[in-house]
């Protein structure tokens, strides 16, 4: 390959946000990713009714937070652009809301900058999760958000993408540290106190291809939020957290809260 040409993604290889997108219904998928994805849900059926109360808790999560008067936003993970996205929910509220995604997938980026790069206060840059410092420090993320005033991390359905000698609890404490008071931090995580470790060993081994699965007990989740002050209703189920339908919620859970820095 000659210099400066930049390898194609192997589309033989499951990938985490195509699978996501193909548990929502989305089309922005390939056979490895079904493939892959199909192996998740026979091994947990109500695996698609997660993903979808996932994206559900992170509309209602974004909402509440604007109509706090948080107008930037930082999308950690991003994955592949679902409508509405964050700044199209931001905006019905914060019409100058600024939002910053962030993703390692290079053609999560592409995605993201067709759909998403047009618009005015939005940028998206390539970068991991795992390297907080590089992220809060690169120039389109500064140039766009300041973080002397209240903003908030999304870090929704990632963390249980990173493994433990990755140190989930450092990265969270760096977008911790750079958050002013009144700031927010949005968390869903994969929690497992009460599965069937047959199952959880199938579903790890589906996603080995794309990225290793880490569900945390209730008792670490919690931890990721040290320091800040949990809205209500606090760490709960994604489908339950300020949602007026009851959810009766499943042995492989998300769990979802958002954490708000005092001032």
């Amino acid at each position: 390959m000659s210099a400066g040409r930049r390898a194609l993604p192997d589309f033989r290889v499951p990938n985490m946000a195509r699978m996501y997108d193909y548990y929502l219904g989305g089309k922005d998928n390939f056979p490895a990713d079904r493939e892959a994805a199909e192996r998740v849900i026979a091994a947990y059926p109500l695996t698609r009714v997660l993903a979808v109360q996932n994206r559900r808790f992170l509309e209602r999560a974004v909402d509440y937070l604007a109509g706090q008067g948080i107008r930037q936003f930082v999308d950690l993970g991003s994955g592949l652009p679902t409508s509405p996205c964050v700044h199209e929910l931001a905006r019905k509220l914060q019409q100058d809301a600024r939002v910053v995604y962030v993703d390692n997938d290079p053609v999560v980026t592409v995605h993201r900058e067709a759909m998403c790069g047009g618009y005015d206060r939005v940028a998206v840059i390539k970068g991991d999760i795992r390297w907080p410092q590089e992220i809060l420090t690169d120039r389109r993320l500064t140039r766009l958000i300041d973080f002397s005033e209240p903003v908030a991390f999304l870090c929704v359905a990632v963390l249980h993408f990173i493994t433990d000698d990755q140190h989930p609890r450092d990265i969270v404490a760096a977008l911790r540290w750079r958050m002013a008071p009144g700031s927010y931090l949005v968390i869903s995580h994969a929690a497992a106190d009460e599965a069937d470790t047959r199952i959880l060993g199938e579903i790890a081994e589906a996603y080995k291809g794309a990225a290793p699965t880490v569900p945390r007990s209730l008792a670490a989740v919690g931890e990721l939020f040290s320091g800040l002050e949990l809205v209500e209703p606090g760490l709960t189920d994604a489908g339950r957290w300020r949602h007026a339908t009851p959810w009766d919620g499943t042995s492989i859970r998300i769990l979802a809260g958002v954490g708000r820095k005092p001032r």
